[in-house]
C-alpha cells in the first residue's frame, strides 16, 4: 500500500524542548546481512543475469512511500548536532568548488535492483561513495528495509551503476551488509530513511554464461518433514538453490502385474490403472551453477562521492537519479530509462505522519517512482564529475497543487548520518567469484 504523507508545521517550543540524541556509535548501528556467503551472492547474481537478464529489464520502479503532501517549514525543524564537515570523495581530498556551466553525469549514480514484498523485481536510484574498501553504496533506507510487509530487508540486491536497458557497462555488484540507523531500523523514523550498503566486487557473466541442473532432496516419509526442509533450504542463504517444490515419491510399478519397491523416474502422477501408492515426498528445484568473471571493486570502476553532513541550510545541491513515473495530472515526464538531474537549494521541511521532523527539500521536477534514492550532491564538480553526498530523495511532492510534482525531501545528514557512514566504509565485502 502506498502511504501518503502529510507534511506540516511543527511548533518551535516543541522543537526546541526535544532533546537532541547522542550521536550514533559502531556497536548501536544496525547491520543486517544481504547475502553473507560467495555461494549466497551468486544465487542472488544469478537471479538478475539470468534468462538474458530478464528480471533486470522487467524491473519496474519502487513505488512505496513516494508522494507527500508538502510545505517549507519556517521555524523549527533540522539543525546541525556540530560543525559542519565533508569527507573526501575519491578524486579530491577538499571540498571542490568547480562552477562549470555544463553539468557532465556522474559514473556513481545507478539502480539498485531487488525483489519486492509483491515477489516482482523493482528498482530505486542509488550512488557509489568513497571508502576505505571502495564498496559502499547510499540509497533511501525503503530502498533496503522492506517497509511494506515489513520484512527484514529487501531481496536479491544489487547495484548497477551506469544501466541502461539491460546493459551493465560496470558489472552488477551484490549487497552484502545494509547499515542504518537505530532510530530507522526499529522505528522507521522517517528523519533517518537512509541506508549505506556493502556490495562485492563487481561480476559479469564470462563467455560460458549461467547453466544449472536439477536437485533432489532424499525422500522424507511425511509431507510435514518435506515442507519443513523445503523452508530450510529457502532460509539458507549458502544454498544456490531455486524454484523449490515438494513433490511426492510413487512406488514403482510393472506393467505386467507385478510390483517392486522403488520410486519413479519422474515426478508426475501415474495413469489411474496402475494406481500405485504415495511412499514419501522430495523437495526438488534447480541449482545454479553461473559463469561469472570478477571485475574489481565498485569504487576502482566508478569512483565514489564524498559526504557531507551539518551543512548550513539553503545549500545548493544537484540531484541526480532516475526519476519515472506520472504527475498526479497524468502527465509522464519522465520514463526512468536515463540519467536526470536538478539543482535547486535546501529548505526545512517536515511529515509528522512518518515519523519526520527535520527533512530538507530542494525544488525539483523529479517524479517519484525511480527517485527514491537520487544523491544529493554538495559542491559537485562537473570537470571530475564528483562532489559530496549530502542527502538522498525518500519522496516528491506537489506542493502548489497544480497537479506537477515540484520538490524533492530527504532526511537532513549530520554527525549521526555520518557515524553510519562510518560503520559500513571500515567493512570489507570481497570477491564472490
Amino acid at each position: 500500500m502506498k502511504r501518503t504523507l502529510a507534511f506540516g508545521g511543527i511548533a518551535a517550543g516543541l522543537l526546541a524542548s526535544a532533546a537532541i540524541a547522542a550521536p550514533a556509535h559502531a556497536d548501536s548501528v544496525p547491520s543486517v546481512n544481504l547475502a553473507n556467503t560467495n555461494l549466497a551472492a551468486q544465487q542472488v547474481a544469478q537471479y538478475w543475469l539470468g534468462q538474458a537478464k530478464a528480471n533486470l529489464v522487467n524491473a519496474t520502479p519502487y513505488t512505496a512511500e513516494t508522494t507527500v503532501s508538502a510545505k517549507h517549514v519556517s521555524t523549527g525543524g533540522v539543525s546541525a548536532d556540530d560543525k559542519a564537515g565533508v569527507v573526501g570523495s575519491s578524486g579530491d581530498q577538499k571540498a571542490s568548488t568547480g562552477t562549470s556551466k555544463n553539468v557532465n553525469l556522474p559514473k556513481t549514480t545507478g539502480k539498485v535492483f531487488f525483489t519486492g514484498a509483491d515477489g516482482k523485481p523493482h528498482w530505486c536510484s542509488a550512488t557509489a561513495l568513497q571508502s576505505q574498501y571502495k564498496n559502499v553504496v547510499a540509497t533511501a533506507g525503503h530502498c533496503v528495509y522492506d517497509t511494506k510487509s515489513n520484512a527484514t530487508t529487501l531481496d536479491n540486491w544489487v547495484f548497477v551503476p551506469g544501466y541502461y536497458e539491460g546493459k551493465t557497462p560496470w558489472g552488477i555488484y551484490v549487497g552484502k551488509t545494509a547499515y542504518t540507523h537505530y532510530d530507522y531500523s526499529v522505528y522507521e523514523d522517517g528523519d533517518r530513511d537512509y541506508a549505506f550498503v556493502t556490495v562485492y566486487n563487481g561480476v559479469i557473466p564470462t563467455e560460458g554464461g549461467t547453466s544449472g541442473g536439477k536437485y533432489e532432496s532424499r525422500v522424507f516419509h511425511s509431507k510435514w518433514d518435506a515442507y519443513k526442509e523445503l523452508k530450510k533450504l529457502q532460509a539458507d542463504k549458502t544454498t544456490a538453490l531455486s524454484k523449490l517444490t515438494v513433490v511426492p515419491v510413487y512406488e514403482r510399478s510393472s506393467h505386467s502385474g507385478g510390483s517392486h519397491s522403488g520410486s519413479w523416474n519422474n515426478h508426475s502422477t501415474p495413469a489411474p490403472s496402475q494406481t500405485p501408492k504415495i511412499v514419501g515426498y522430495k523437495v526438488v528445484g534447480f541449482k545454479v551453477s553461473i559463469a561469472l568473471k570478477d571485475v574489481g571493486t565498485l569504487g576502482a570502476n566508478v569512483g565514489g562521492q564524498g559526504l557531507a553532513y551539518n551543512q548550513k541550510v539553503g545549500t545548493a545541491v544537484f540531484e541526480f537519479g532516475y526519476p519515472s513515473g506520472s504527475h498526479p495530472d497524468g502527465n509522464y515526464a519522465f520514463t526512468g530509462k536515463t540519467q536526470k538531474w536538478a539543482y535547486g537549494k535546501t529548505f526545512k521541511a517536515s511529515a509528522p505522519s512518518m515519523k519526520a521532523e527535520e527533512l530538507v527539500g530542494i525544488k525539483s521536477s523529479f517524479t517519484g517512482e525511480g527517485a527514491l534514492g537520487s544523491s544529493w550532491l554538495y559542491r559537485y564538480s562537473s570537470a571530475k564529475r564528483l562532489g559530496y553526498l549530502n542527502g538522498v530523495t525518500i519522496a516528491v511532492s506537489d506542493t502548489d497543487g497544480n497537479g506537477r510534482i515540484d520538490t524533492s525531501v530527504s532526511p537532513y545528514f549530520d554527525g549521526e548520518t555520518l557515524a553510519v557512514y562510518k560503520t559500513a566504509q571500515a567493512n570489507w565485502s570481497g570477491k564472490i567469484v
